[in-house]
C-alpha cells in the first residue's frame, strides 16, 4: 500500500514537471511556426461518389429508423407524437414557459420529418445511380 501511494506521488510529480516545462517552452514554439496541413488541406478533386454509394445502405437503414422513431405512437421515445402529448400536458398545468420550449422543439421535429423523406427520396436516386455507375468508380 504505501508503496502504491509512493508511485502515485512520483508520478503526478513527473506530470506537473511536465506540464510545467511544456507551458514555458510552448507559446514560443508555436508563435513562428506555419499554418498545419489540415489548416491548409488541398480542394477536394472529385465529387466523393465512391464513398457516398459504399455508405448507401447503411445510410438508409439510419434515415428509415429515424423515421420509423419520428413517426411511432405517444408511448415511442423521440416520437413527435410523444413530444406533442408532453406539449399538451404542458399547457394543460399552466407551464407556459415549457410549454413553449416544448412547441419549438415539436416545430424542429416536424421539420426534420419532412427532411429526412426528402433525403430518403434523394437516396433512392442515388442508389439507382450507384447501381448502374459501377457503385461510383466510373
Amino acid at each position: 500500500m504505501r508503496n502504491a501511494i509512493f508511485n502515485r506521488r512520483r508520478v503526478a510529480a513527473a506530470a506537473l514537471a511536465a506540464t510545467a516545462v511544456l507551458t514555458v517552452t510552448a507559446p514560443s514554439a508555436f508563435a513562428d511556426s506555419t499554418p498545419s496541413q489540415a489548416a491548409t488541406a488541398k480542394a477536394p478533386t472529385g465529387d466523393g461518389a465512391k464513398g457516398i454509394c459504399k455508405r448507401e445502405p447503411k445510410t438508409e437503414k439510419r434515415i428509415e429508423r429515424a423515421l420509423n422513431r419520428l413517426g411511432g405512437g405517444a408511448d415511442t421515445l423521440g416520437s413527435v407524437a410523444r413530444l406533442q402529448q408532453r406539449v399538451d400536458n404542458a399547457k394543460k398545468e399552466g407551464h407556459t414557459a415549457i410549454a413553449t420550449y416544448l412547441d419549438h422543439k415539436l416545430t424542429y421535429r416536424k421539420g426534420l420529418v419532412t427532411t429526412l423523406q426528402q433525403r430518403q427520396k434523394d437516396l433512392k436516386d442515388v442508389a439507382s445511380w450507384c447501381a448502374s455507375n459501377n457503385n461510383g468508380t466510373k
